[in-house]
Order: structure tokens, then sequence, then C-alpha cells
């Protein structure tokens, strides 16, 4: 289906395992590794005048991603799956948030409400500048991409980080003291436009025969997305699910598959209210630079696994042995990094496959 995954329904037959938390021979894997320097194509030259010329170039950013895939292996169940990047608070952009856009991946906004007086001033525009780039990366990276590669969502960030992008989060953080009618009210409105842009870019997507897929590189052929809040790190247990949590479970009920980003120690104590979500399938966990080492988390891994959820676990190739002395293959999904060689890859996934073979359902 996919020139650069070949057995890409080898590996769809497992991720639709995943989302049941069941296994067909081992749990999904994923992984960089890439093709010996000799076999590497030429990345395409920039010379764009500056960062954001080169971001927004639908064009170029399409043959950047058609070099770079052609430059990797994509072994396992590791799927070549390109996502229009314009950065985390790109939703907020369609309100008038003015994006800042870095040399080495990153992008970033001002906040443009000041007053929370001024909040009904905030309409999402159907004709904003990055709405319209927006459309024409994903339009050009399905035109290059077809027969090759995955085109999937954009990172779209809507609900509290939103609304914290519109106000910068130290003062959404007094908002929810202060000011907290005011905030659910414009969690409602934003709850709507989101669910309306998913739907033209899903009937976008389906239209051209892809599976959706986004930054977190799983598949489905109905709606699958990442919900997060990531502002949540910063309030109580009480005022998540007073305020956000809702939303949340609404959002799960939007979906046909889903997966939380929890994101940082400080966001921990929301898990369990996530996990008693009926609607959400599983759990990404993102411990944070500084905080690595599979051991420090199994606690996190084991109560997701036993709260019926599946489970994105991001491991060192040298830890995949503690993830099999600990956890249950059913509804696993290991990120692996620091893989050293295609032998070593081709090791790991058939000693993953013998130990999915030998556990006790």
């Amino acid at each position: 289906m996919f020139e650069f995954k070949p057995d890409y329904e080898e590996s769809k037959q497992r991720i639709d395992a995943f989302w049941d938390r069941e296994l067909i021979d081992r749990p999904v894997v994923q992984f960089l590794l890439p093709k010996p320097p000799e076999q590497w194509v030429p990345l395409p030259t920039s010379d764009h005048a500056t960062s954001a010329s080169r971001w927004l170039d639908a064009e170029y950013q399409a043959e950047l991603t058609l070099a770079t895939f052609s430059n990797l292996e994509f072994l396992g169940d590791t799927l070549p799956v390109a996502f229009p990047n314009l950065g985390p608070e790109l939703f907020s952009a369609f309100y008038g948030c003015p994006i800042h856009f870095g040399d080495f991946g990153t992008s970033w906004t001002d906040p443009i409400l000041e007053d929370w007086a001024d909040a009904s001033d905030l309409e999402f525009d159907e004709d904003d500048f990055y709405l319209r780039r927006l459309h024409e990366i994903t339009d050009a990276l399905l035109e290059v991409g077809d027969g090759k590669f995955i085109t999937g969502m954009t990172d779209w960030h809507p609900g509290g980080d939103a609304i914290a992008a519109f106000r910068d989060p130290a003062n959404l953080a007094m908002d929810m003291i202060l000011h907290l009618d005011e905030v659910e009210a414009l969690l409602v409105r934003l709850e709507a436009d989101y669910f309306r842009i998913y739907d033209v870019f899903y009937e976008k997507l389906r239209a051209a025969g892809q599976p959706i897929s986004t930054w977190t590189t799983l598949v489905c052929d109905c709606k699958y997305y990442v919900p997060s809040n990531d502002f949540s790190i910063m309030i109580s247990t009480e005022m998540f699910e007073d305020v956000f949590l809702p939303g949340i479970i609404r959002e799960c009920q939007f979906l046909d598959r889903s997966i939380y980003h929890l994101d940082g120690p400080g966001a921990l104590r929301h898990l369990d209210a996530l996990l008693a979500i009926e609607e959400l399938d599983a759990l990404q966990w993102v411990f944070g630079a500084g905080n690595e080492g599979f051991h420090r988390w199994v606690d996190v891994y084991r109560r997701t696994q036993a709260a019926g959820k599946g489970i994105q676990v991001m491991c060192t190739f040298d830890e995949v042995r503690q993830v099999m002395d600990t956890l249950d293959p059913r509804g696993l999904f290991l990120s692996v990094s620091e893989v050293p060689s295609r032998k070593a890859a081709e090791a790991m996934l058939a000693d993953l496959g013998k130990w999915s073979a030998g556990s006790v359902f």
C-alpha cells in the first residue's frame, strides 16, 4: 500500500489489536533507524530568507519529507507518517495568535487576550492565513506521498492549551480562580470549532485514501487523535476534573480511537481521573528530560494496564528486557530509542515475538 512500508498491513493489524488491548504476535514496536550512508539521497537545499518562509513552503516541506523518508528504514511497526507541522499552538493561531518560527523545529505564539471583556472577539477565522497554509502543506504531502507514505493530521492542541496560548499559562492559572466562568464559556466555543476543523481534515485525508494518523504514529481507519492538556500541570486535580476533564471526555467520545498525551511528572496527579474515562483507549506517558529510566515509571505503566488501557512506553534498546520482565504484551506500544543496527533491531523483534508467544493469557 505504501512504498516505504510494504508490510503496512501487518503493522496495521498489530495496531488494531493494540487499540483493543489484544495481541496478534507481539506488541507494536517503533524505532528510528537510518539506512547506511551510502544509500542516502540528498536533502533539498533551502535558500529561504527566513525560518518562517521555510516552514510555510509547502513544496519544500513535501520534498524534504520524501527525501528524509528515503533515508530511513521502516522496520517493525515504524510507519512513514508525515504530518503538516506548524507547531503545537497552531489552533490558537486560527483565532489571531501570531506564530514565531524557530530554526530548530520549534514555534510559539504570542498571547492576544489581554482582557476577558474581549473574549467575545475571539473567533475562529475560516480564511486564516495559517489555516490556508495548513491546507496547502497537507495537499502537497498528499501529492508527493501518494503511494509512498502516510499523510496525517497536524498538531491541534485545542481546549485548555489553546486558552493558555491566548492568555499565557501564568495568567490562565490566575484566571482559574478569578475568571472561571469565562474560561468555561470559552472552552465550549473552542470545542465546537475543534470538532468542526478536525472533520474537515478527516474528510480530506480519508478522501485521499489515507488512514488517520498524526505526530503519534499510530493509525486508524476511523477518527483518531491524541487528546492532551499540558496546562494541567499547573492546577489541582479538583480543578482539572471540574473544568477540563468533561471536555476531554467529550473529545474521547467524538473520536473512535484516542491515546491521551500525559506530559511530565507534575501531571501524574491526574492519572486516575484519565484512566477512568471509559472511551479513552490508551495513555502516552512522556516523562520528560531528566526523568529518564524505564524502571522509574513501571508503576505508571502497570496502573494503566490494570485499568484496561493501552500504554505507550518510551524506552531505550537496552531497557526492552526490563519491559518484558514487568509488563503485559497486550495493549503495549513500544517506542524504542538507541537501536544500534538493523541486526540488533531484528533480534529485538524476534525476542519480543518469543516473549509474547510465551506469555500466559
